[in-house]
């Protein structure tokens, strides 16, 4: 099977939202998020993108903490795509919201996030200023980490085409494509088929769904020939009609699971490298 057959599964552990009062399988500790991904590894994940939380489960943007995390899921899983957020939910100042990507050593992340864009979540507003967001991109280039562009809308698309062209923006193009947050596009094949046909030329591209929407997000990625996201931090239940509560593990089992039955498998950490333009990693963790 060709890597035109076979899908990146993008793991979303645990984001900055999710409590255990309402989501208890989400993990907190960098070794609970370890032990986690693990299983999502083995049960076909390529790739992780990785928040940080104290032990309150408080999110933190302190690089200490990230590279705690980075460094517990490199020594169980040393294979994976890393991944880290920058996302200014909880802070807004450049510095902070860029000390991810400036983590060292073996553990250091390959990618991190760059929301094209400002807009509303149900609990709040997300602010991506332009300076912020070509401060972000600004840091990535710095520390040779690629940007893992977050598209809500056709009109954060367009920006990206924008930033290229301005030169902000360099290749490898690889965005997760989010639906159906409010206050931005919902899951439907007008809004879909909008934001495809306005990416930048040769960008990989992801589906995830907001909520209920994960499900229906991924399976439509699944059916164009597109990669998915998936994980707790997007979505806390399996099964919404009942509410029972999802695991990362279930999740990654169920999208693998969707994906084989439309001849899809999925694509190993170094097939989603040669897939999205990045270059081959060996890490060594003590």
């Amino acid at each position: 099977m060709s890597t035109a057959d076979k899908v990146i599964v993008n793991l979303c552990p645990t984001g900055m939202v999710p409590r255990r009062a309402k989501v208890p399988a989400v993990p907190i500790t960098p070794e609970e998020i370890a032990a986690d991904v693990r299983r999502c590894r083995d049960a076909g994940a390529a790739m992780v993108h990785l928040h940080a939380r104290d032990d309150n489960e408080e999110p933190t943007w302190h690089p200490e903490r990230f590279a705690e995390i980075c460094d517990a899921v490199a020594s169980v899983a040393p294979d994976l795509v890393l991944v880290v957020t920058t996302s200014g939910r909880n802070w807004s100042e450049l510095d902070k919201r860029s000390a991810s990507v400036r983590i060292g050593g073996p553990a250091k992340p390959e990618m991190a996030s760059l929301t094209l864009g400002s807009m509303n979540f149900a609990s709040g507003p997300s602010v991506n200023s332009p300076e912020t967001i070509a401060g972000l991109a600004a840091a990535m280039r710095e520390h040779n980490v690629v940007p893992e562009l977050e598209i809500f809308d056709v009109g954060m698309a367009n920006y990206a085409n924008f930033l290229i062209e301005r030169g902000i923006l360099t290749g490898p193009h690889y965005c997760n494509i989010l639906l159906g947050s409010r206050g931005t596009a919902d899951v439907s094949a007008a809004n879909a088929a909008a934001i495809l046909a306005s990416l930048p030329t040769d960008t990989t591209w992801a589906f995830a769904g907001i909520g209920r929407s994960q499900l229906a997000a991924n399976t439509l990625a699944l059916s164009l020939g597109g990669h998915v996201r998936v994980g707790l931090e997007d979505n806390p239940y399996y099964d919404w009609a009942d509410r029972s509560p999802a695991t990362n593990p279930r999740l990654v089992e169920r999208v693998v699971r969707i994906a084989a039955e439309l001849g899809r498998e999925p694509m190993t950490p170094e097939e989603a490298r040669k897939t999205i333009g990045l270059p081959s990693v060996d890490r060594a963790i003590a």
